[in-house]
Formats: C-alpha cells, sequence, structure tokens
C-alpha cells in the first residue's frame, strides 16, 4: 500500500515551511496567493489527506454540525418534506468533513441530550426547524453561543440567521388562484399553530380574501399530517356543507382533505377546488393531482447548511427568504 505524504513532504515540494503549508491546509487567512497556490498544487500532486481529527482540534473544532428538529415523533424524519431537507442537507455537506447529527429534540431524553452537546460546545454548529415561539432550546442555543441557523422563522421572532420560504406570497397566490376560479366561499385547512409556516400561510389565505372584498369563510386547524387533514376536512363540511374550495396548508393535508370529500361524494374541482402547499411527491399521486404552491425543500436544506458553513468559518450572512410559486394541476 502506498505510503500517504506528511505535511512536511507537502511543505518541501511547495518551498514553503511547515507552518505555512498547515495555514494554507487549514484555511487560515493572511497566507500569500503565491504560498497558497503552491501548497494546493503540493497536495494535488502528491494525494495529501489532511488528518480531520488533527485539523479539529486545531481548530477547536469537532467536526459535527447538527440538524434538530423540536418533534419528538420517531418517524417524523421518514416525512417526505424532512426526507428533502435532509438531502440537501447532506448534498452540501458532502463538499466538506464534516458530518451530521440528526436531533429530535422536542421533550425528553432527546432535550437532553441535545441540550448538553450544545452547553459542551459538542458540535460547530446548529440548524433548528419546527420551532415554537417559547421552545426553550432558543434560550439553550443562545447561551451556547455557537453558530444557529433555523429553518423556517420561528412565529414573532427574529433570529439572525435564518433560511424559509415565502410562505405569505406562496399562500396568497393559491388563495387569489382560487378566487380567480370563482370560488367564493373558500376555507383553510391552517397548519400547526405556533409555528411560522402555520401561522403565515393562515395570514397569506385572510389578506387575500379580504382584498378580494370576501370574508374568510372558515378555518380548522391541522398539524401539517395527512390524517390532520382529513379530520379538518370532516370538520369544515360539518360546519360549511356549502364551501366550494379549500385551501390546506400543506400536501399532506390537502391529501387526506381529497379523501374526505371523495368519501362525501363531493367532485373535485367540479364542487370543491383543492389547493395545497410544499409540492411533495403525493400531490402528483393524489385524485386528482393536486395543485399546489410548490417551495423548494431540498433548497431549504441547502442554503441552511451553506449558511451555517460561513459562520462556522466566521462569514457573516443575512437572512434569506427563498420564492414559492403556483403547480397547475387538476384539483384547482
Amino acid at each position: 500500500m502506498r505510503r500517504q505524504p506528511t505535511l512536511d513532504e507537502v511543505a518541501a515540494r511547495a518551498g514553503v515551511s511547515r507552518s505555512a503549508a498547515s495555514r494554507v491546509i487549514n484555511q487560515a487567512p493572511h497566507v500569500s496567493r503565491t504560498t497558497r497556490e503552491a501548497v494546493e498544487r503540493a497536495v494535488k500532486e502528491m494525494g495529501y489527506l489532511p488528518n480531520r481529527t488533527a485539523r479539529a482540534l486545531a481548530k477547536q473544532q469537532t467536526g459535527i454540525v447538527a440538524l434538530a428538529v423540536s418533534h419528538d415523533d420517531p418517524e417524523l424524519f421518514a416525512d417526505p418534506f424532512y426526507a428533502q431537507v435532509i438531502v440537501g442537507v447532506s448534498a452540501v455537506l458532502e463538499e466538506t468533513d464534516l458530518h451530521l447529527l440528526l436531533s429530535l429534540a422536542s421533550a425528553g431524553r432527546g432535550r437532553t441530550r441535545l441540550t448538553n452537546l450544545l452547553r459542551t460546545r459538542g458540535v460547530d454548529g446548529i440548524m433548528l426547524m419546527a420551532m415554537g415561539e417559547n421552545d426553550p432550546l432558543h434560550t439553550v442555543v443562545r447561551e451556547a453561543g455557537l453558530p444557529a441557523v433555523y429553518g423556517g422563522r420561528p412565529p414573532r421572532m427574529e433570529p439572525r440567521w435564518y433560511v424559509d420560504s415565502d410562505n405569505l406570497g406562496g399562500a396568497r397566490a393559491a388563495t387569489e388562484h382560487l378566487i380567480g376560479l370563482g370560488r367564493t366561499r373558500i376555507v383553510t385547512i391552517m397548519g400547526q399553530p405556533g409555528t411560522e409556516a402555520g401561522e403565515t400561510r393562515h395570514r397569506g389565505y385572510r389578506e387575500a380574501m379580504i382584498m378580494a372584498g370576501l370574508t374568510p369563510y372558515g378555518m380548522a386547524e391541522g398539524d401539517f399530517t395527512e390524517t390532520a387533514g382529513a379530520a379538518a376536512m370532516r370538520t369544515l363540511l360539518e360546519r360549511h356543507p356549502d364551501l366550494d374550495a379549500v385551501f390546506a396548508a400543506s400536501d399532506n393535508m390537502a391529501a387526506g382533505a381529497l379523501r374526505v370529500l371523495s368519501e362525501a361524494g363531493r367532485s373535485v374541482p367540479g364542487d370543491v377546488a383543492v389547493v395545497g402547499f410544499d409540492d411533495l411527491g403525493i400531490a402528483r399521486r393524489t385524485g386528482p393531482p393536486l395543485t399546489t404552491v410548490h417551495q423548494s425543500i431540498q433548497a431549504l436544506g441547502k442554503e441552511m447548511t451553506r449558511m451555517l458553513l460561513d459562520l462556522i468559518a466566521g462569514r457573516d450572512r443575512t437572512p434569506l427568504i427563498l420564492p414559492t410559486r403556483l403547480v397547475h394541476r387538476g384539483s384547482a
């Protein structure tokens, strides 16, 4: 087996000191362009692989970043939304030496483990999702002083670093589309209360209705799951049997609503038009296929990770809002 070259041999090939070669490999600032290019060329020619443990110790870093979801359901990471977020996160981390730690951190042992990990600086940074306004993790993260990026801005908070989708604009576009079809008795299935996505998408629905001179017709709460969407649809049919359109704040809830409408003998889109939000794979498999608001979920994961990597490297960032767009299919 071929012996791996040492740092001293790389420095000798580049014609620089060992410390200069180390600064280049560890991406330290204040290194001349000539030195950097010489060392990078020697690394490539010799096939040098840095010792990741030594690099981490030199930088006082662990080589680990965390993705924490404030939820206690082990099945959560099988949800298509979070699965796509993880795909995006992993795609960016594959270009680095960092490892990903996944954490369900709503309560119990999961919360305790993550809290201890943050307080002992057992990770170099953290990405947080599904955070409610009063979640104790906000305080833990702030006190730890680690780089932290939020996936979705928590309600009534303005964290320094976050990536989100245009929930307000997307919900407006969905509701305006239904109004444009001549529907006036439009109800909504709201996402989980206390979350930015749930509350902002509900506000987008209300604003579109009021701007069109219509009174918001009815609302039932859900938690972004298909089961909750079905339960909410049953409630809305009981309260408003003459409803003619539904805006559901997620595709999963819209799928549940479509199933209940079918069971109730309501045709879609003939009797009731339905629009969802997310553009998950399920939107193409419902009957009829679901008109929905597209948000790039993988991009959300990628941009969160890129932002966190910049913060770990000492580069500041500003919050980022990703665009959404309406995708027309058969349900509306």
